[in-house]
């Protein structure tokens, strides 16, 4: 009888062979590209001269250098431009698929991929990106690679890859109003930490993740990756194929029944084996904010910030370093901290649903004096859906700035950056000292309805005092 997770399942079924170096050749399904981490890829295949020998199975568009105001061309940044152009040749050279600026389906890799329906269960993945663990929500096991992995699953469509541990991660129960998917993956990430994913593969199962709709799943497999692991996924459901039906790539009529006869066959055993297994209880999550230089420094809403005392031996190193950069206080209240720029997107949560809930929170709502606030949707798609949904026009009644599709301050290769010491309310995934574009801006992670919370009060806000 079998005892195998959905990660030995799809690892067994796309294993091509072990290399001397004890290392599994993995098939992979599709290969996701964009401008960041292809161009030196693509060289290196051109100095060898290679060949993409399947290029059906990659997918191209660019994401993290587009600028979300003035998309004309040639682009003011002329590095950007270059790997713009770049892409589009390297696409078109070896018969690529891509998607690019104004096409109806640009858009970050990790929304237009799964909006799509290229991204299934079952498949393996792989893309230049950290993030690539975001399709996991769908029962595939997706890996964020380096760019010589890149021209390795270019040119022959594999990867060297030690097998992974399997962490089962389980929240039961219903999350309290207020609390969404990111407070979950931030909460199980600051009790876990950043490191205490290494050399597992992430299971996140229970209740709380069955009631959870795709795109809320894919924010917490966005973030297993932060949390140390090689990837994050959740067993395929019903939630999954309803999602999945009709999409472009989707399979069609008798295809359809087959598959998903397969992806239910793929879900872990009842009585599968894991390596180890944590629990969690939905409801002690709160509303969740970063306070420090890791998403790991996070804490309740409502929490002071924690002392150094607090800490265990191993953190307090990067506790103190954390105060000093954030200039926030041990033992200070988190809330009511006051904040300068304020943006909901990215592949975390740059989403129609992301952007329906945020809408609620800032209907008959103004964006306080002084704050910068934007909405960048996570794709062409996105951003047409939600115009169709008229919640562009309740953003800029706020006093929001309403974006083109693209990564944005996520991590700022564009345009959209932090400036001096400013202080960011933001729904992406990392806080990392200098990552939102200034080498001394603070960023503090949070759901997008926390966001547009502190965009409204001008300060951190529980969004559940915007709710009475």
């Amino acid at each position: 009888m079998s005892k195998n997770t959905l990660f030995d399942k799809v690892w067994s079924a796309h294993t091509v062979g072990v290399l001397p170096s004890g290392q599994t050749q993995l098939f992979i399904g599709l290969h996701l590209i964009h401008e960041v981490t292809s161009p030196q890829a693509f060289a290196m295949l051109r100095d060898r001269g290679l060949k993409v020998p399947y290029p059906e199975r990659t997918v191209a568009t660019v994401d993290h250098i587009v600028p979300t105001e003035d998309q004309s061309r040639p682009l003011a940044d002329s590095l950007a431009e270059e790997m713009m152009q770049h892409l589009e040749n390297n696409t078109k050279e070896h018969g690529i698929r891509f998607y690019k600026v104004g096409s109806g389906s640009q858009g970050i890799v990790h929304v237009i991929a799964p909006e799509q329906g290229l991204t299934q269960p079952g498949m393996t993945i792989a893309c230049g990106d950290s993030h690539t663990s975001t399709h996991g929500a769908f029962g595939a096991i997706a890996f964020g690679i380096g760019t010589s992995q890149v021209r390795d699953v270019l040119a022959s469509q594999t990867l060297a890859l030690g097998k992974l541990k399997v962490r089962k991660i389980e929240v039961n129960g219903t999350l309290q109003s207020g609390v969404y998917a990111k407070d979950v993956i931030l909460h199980i990430i600051r009790k876990l930490g950043v490191k205490g994913g290494v050399g597992y593969a992430y299971e996140f199962a229970g209740t709380t993740f069955e009631q959870m709709d795709m795109e809320a799943r894919m924010t917490v497999c966005n973030m297993a990756i932060e949390g140390g692991a090689r990837c994050g996924y959740i067993n395929p459901d019903r939630v999954t194929y309803d999602y999945l039906q009709g999409r472009d790539f989707a399979p069609k009529d008798a295809d359809w029944d087959r598959a998903v006869a397969w992806w239910e066959s793929l879900r872990s055993d009842k009585d599968a084996q894991y390596d180890d297994v944590i629990v969690f209880d939905a409801a002690e999550i709160a509303p969740t904010v970063t306070w420090g230089i890791t998403p790991a420094q996070g804490i309740g809403v409502n929490e002071p910030i924690p002392t150094v005392a607090q800490m265990p031996e191993d953190e307090r190193a990067i506790a103190e370093e954390a105060y000093q950069y954030m200039d926030l206080a041990p033992g200070a209240p988190i809330i009511g901290t006051k904040v300068d720029v304020c943006f909901v997107g990215s592949c975390t949560n740059g989403r129609i649903t992301d952007l329906r809930e945020a809408a609620k929170f800032a209907a008959g709502k103004q964006v306080a004096t002084g704050v910068k606030a934007f909405i960048v949707p996570g794709s062409e798609r996105v951003k047409k859906q939600a115009e169709a949904e008229g919640l562009d026009v309740v953003f800029k009644n706020a006093g929001f700035e309403w974006r083109e599709a693209g990564c944005s301050m996520c991590l700022a290769m564009n345009p959209d950056k932090l400036v001096g010491r400013q202080i960011s309310a933001s729904s992406s995934n990392r806080n990392f000292k200098g990552r939102q574009g200034s080498s001394s801006g603070r960023t503090l992670l949070m759901s997008p309805v926390m966001v547009i919370a502190a965009a409204v009060t001008g300060k951190v806000t529980d969004v559940r005092e915007l709710m009475a």
